[in-house]
């Protein structure tokens, strides 16, 4: 599983490192490095002893639904194919409109 961190620099110097999505898992740190490793060590302490679940709560009637596409946003984010899949995509566009113009007639 990956968790996202926020390492910020304290004003004496250390560094705290803040897991994201789990509230109260705080460390700090005398380097980025100490603290994101204090961090890990927590947080798989905390896993050892406990399960993460997503629930799902319908809203009151007459709420609007979410938007589905909204879920997938940024899910590709730290995909390392993303772009070169971009590019693909990108290419191929680019040969489909090559294709269209050579059928098309040209104007005498």
């Amino acid at each position: 599983m990956q968790y996202q961190v926020l390492v910020q620099n304290l004003p004496d110097g250390l560094f705290s490192a803040f897991v994201i999505g789990v509230p109260d898992l705080v460390v700090e740190g005398a380097s980025v490095e100490e603290a994101l490793n204090k961090a890990k060590l927590l947080l798989k302490e905390r896993l050892a002893h406990g399960q993460l679940f997503t629930i799902e709560v319908e809203g009151p009637a007459g709420t609007p639904a979410a938007n589905p596409l909204l879920e997938l946003y940024g899910s590709l984010r730290d995909d390392p194919t993303f772009d070169d899949w971009m590019d693909e995509i990108a290419n191929y566009r680019r040969e489909l409109d090559a294709e269209e113009r050579q059928r098309e007639p040209t104007s005498a």
